[in-house]
């Protein structure tokens, strides 16, 4: 259990130690071993993560002192091994202060609270160190009322303990009170000046803190740092400028807080001249600027800069791609995929959604064919981008596929895997399925519950929808978002309750305090407008003006479906007036309102408005349909005859029309 295959190891460390001690004097090696290279060896080991070297060495000790089992105790501690610490120590034929120190500051901060208290108050002795461990383990647990309790308890107090204490009020945001001991100390160093001076930083007084700063009788490169930090929180970075360019010595971590500093309040160029004038580059810095650069839209100049650059890797390069497909300039973002020399994971990851989310999914399917062909390692985000494509396609049997191979690498148990399936087997029809991935999850977040919700509502099943909503609100800790009451309203819509779908617009405002969206409109007006309560669908839109809600044109689209179901042609010409004025090339919109207007024999207006559609260049869209088999996907458009199969298709549609005539010919 403790060992791994490099204990093998450890006899022959043991060897060759005990060897190089064959010249020491044999009273030594018969009354006892001189065990500090062995336990230097085991400090060593643990320093290094290496804990079964450790534990070899350890066991192989024909001698083990007190000094031995702390240098295990406090290794284990370190590299994570709580259980096995406490076991340790509970072995140990005598314990010192050492012991008894390690093991409070190890179970403190393991969180052991009551464990540390009680070895605290076993102890005959305890020095400052002790007092400082629980003082400083009261701190990490948020225990500030114990950890004042047991500073005053000290009689004799050191340097570290007050600025412990200090700290820990300064943390949990009682200046006040950290003010008071700070004015009561005797002694102070200058981390007790620095942990005050990120207190005033904290209470947001800059003018204050400056101040405080400039009267500090000693400085070191920290304080420096902390009041340059402060000053780029509050972006008054040229003050940030001049006291870096002050700065009597500057190192590592000043430079990174200086030019992160400017990242953040927007200054890239200033930020890429002080990493060219850093002594020692850091390439997470490096590719922190970079980011910034993409992120601001100068994906081409962050490109040219890495191209000039020696810290160029894998993670600089994916960030220029992603920026590239974010700008839809999707064959640059190819090209740079393409010419990346070393390509892990994530950079096909980014590869695949990126062209997904330009409208390019066939070519993300062949790109993650491409992937396994190439035998490389596929992860939860690999595999949540592909089904994310078969939904958009959507493909069902792809999605099956994908789901098959998450099965395999084990992954199909991770949430956003197991949310994935859902949408993607809603999107393609699969109600089942997507019910049953749902039920088979061990916990829900927020996305499991809208995706099934929306998908119930999407497929017309709006009581299980309601249903599962209601599961949500009684039986889980997941609380209702935006997206969640969407997928609510849109089920009443379908099933026209109208009274639930304006119970549950009331409950999302004043039970959730969740602001309505576009969406949201849209879903009610809809739910209204379908049953006939036009004029209430209609006051709904005249309150969002009245409040300055801006009204999108998917909510005058719905009241305009309404109007063409209920042949309202009055308000229908107000809600087409108003889509125009926002989307003035929709053609729907125009071919609705002639088909209501020659319907109510208002010939003179079709004509208008047909006349305005063509003097505006506006052209019908030709309908689309699709058709998935095993060999892909084939698309056709309406009056689109370059289709390579068109005449073979022709054929086939007109047995099938010809079948069909028959049979209606033989029941009739």
């Amino acid at each position: 259990m403790w060992f791994n295959s490099s204990i093998k190891k450890a006899p022959k460390v043991l060897s060759k130690i005990l060897l190089s001690k064959r010249h020491a004097n044999c009273s030594t090696l018969t009354t006892g071993l001189d065990l500090k290279p062995f336990n230097s060896k085991i400090s060593n080991f643990m320093k290094n993560g290496l804990v079964g070297e450790a534990r070899g060495l350890f066991d192989e000790m024909p001698w083990k002192n007190t000094v031995t089992y702390n240098a295990m105790i406090r290794g284990y501690f370190q590299n994570g091994f709580f259980e096995s610490a406490v076991y340790l120590y509970k072995q140990m034929p005598v314990h010192d202060i050492f012991s008894y120190n390690t093991m409070i500051c190890g179970l403190m901060c393991n969180g052991d609270v009551k464990g540390a208290e009680e070895i605290f108050e076993r102890m005959g002795y305890q020095d400052v160190v002790t007092w400082n461990s629980m003082i400083s383990g009261y701190v990490n647990n948020g225990l500030m009322d114990d950890a004042v309790r047991v500073f005053n308890q000290m009689t004799l107090k050191d340097v570290v303990s007050w600025n412990l204490l200090i700290g820990g009020l300064v943390k949990i945001k009682e200046f006040n009170k950290a003010e008071e001991f700070f004015r009561m100390m005797g002694v102070r160093d200058i981390a007790t000046w620095t942990i005050m001076l990120k207190a005033r930083l904290e209470a947001g007084g800059l003018v204050e803190a400056r101040e405080f700063f400039q009267d500090m009788p000693i400085k070191d490169v920290q304080a420096w740092s902390t009041m340059i930090s402060g000053y780029l929180k509050h972006r008054s970075v040229e003050i940030a400028e001049g006291l870096f360019q002050k700065m009597p010595e500057k190192d590592w971590t000043s430079w990174i807080t200086m030019i992160d500093g400017l990242v953040s309040n927007g200054r890239i160029n200033n930020a890429l001249r002080l990493f060219n004038e850093m002594p020692q580059k850091c390439k997470k810095t490096w590719n922190s600027i970079l980011l910034a650069m993409v992120r601001n839209g100068l994906v081409k100049e962050a490109h040219a800069v890495l191209e000039k650059s020696s810290l160029s890797g894998v993670v600089s390069w994916t960030n220029i791609m992603k920026g590239y497909f974010d700008t839809g300039e999707v064959e640059v973002a190819m090209k740079v995929f393409e010419l990346m020399t070393s390509r892990d994971t994530t950079v096909w990851n980014v590869a695949i959604f990126g062209l997904d989310e330009n409208d390019r999914g066939e070519d993300g399917i062949k790109l993650f064919i491409k992937m396994k062909e190439d035998r490389l390692p596929l992860d939860e985000a690999t595999h949540t981008s592909f089904l994310v494509i078969c939904s958009n396609l959507p493909s069902l049997n792809l999605g099956k596929q994908i789901h098959a191979e998450a099965i395999k690498a084990g992954i199909d148990r991770f949430i956003s895997t197991s949310n994935a399936l859902i949408t993607m087997y809603f999107r393609c029809g699969n109600v089942s399925s997507a019910l049953l991935e749902f039920y088979s999850m061990a916990c829900h977040d927020t996305i499991s519950w809208n995706s099934v919700i929306c998908g119930l509502a999407h497929h017309g099943q709006a009581e299980n929808a309601i249903k599962i909503f209601e599961k949500m609100r009684l039986l889980s800790t997941v609380e209702p978002n935006q997206i969640t009451f969407v997928g609510v309203l849109s089920a009443c819509s379908h099933a026209g309750l109208v009274e639930h779908g304006k119970f549950y617009f009331s409950v999302m405002r004043d039970e959730y305090f969740i602001q309505s969206t576009n969406e949201h409109y849209t879903s009610i007006v809809d739910l209204l407008g379908r049953f006939g309560r036009i004029d209430e669908a209609l006051n709904i839109v005249r309150q969002m003006i009245v409040h300055g809600v801006e009204v999108c044109a998917s909510i005058w689209g719905a009241l305009l479906g309404a109007c063409r179901m209920h042949k309202n042609v009055v308000v229908a010409k107000i809600c087409g007036e108003k889509i125009l004025e926002l989307e003035p090339y929709n053609s729907g919109v125009y071919m609705i309102l002639g088909e209501m207007y020659l319907a109510s024999g208002m010939k003179d207006e079709a004509e208008k408005i047909w006349v305005r559609m063509k003097n505006t260049g506006v052209k019908k869209q030709p309908g689309c349909s699709w058709v998935e088999s095993s060999s892909g996907g084939k698309v056709f458009l309406s009056g689109d005859k370059t289709h390579p199969e068109f005449e073979k298709v022709s054929c086939v549609l007109y047995l099938i029309y010809l079948e069909m005539e028959i049979g209606v010919s033989s029941v009739c």
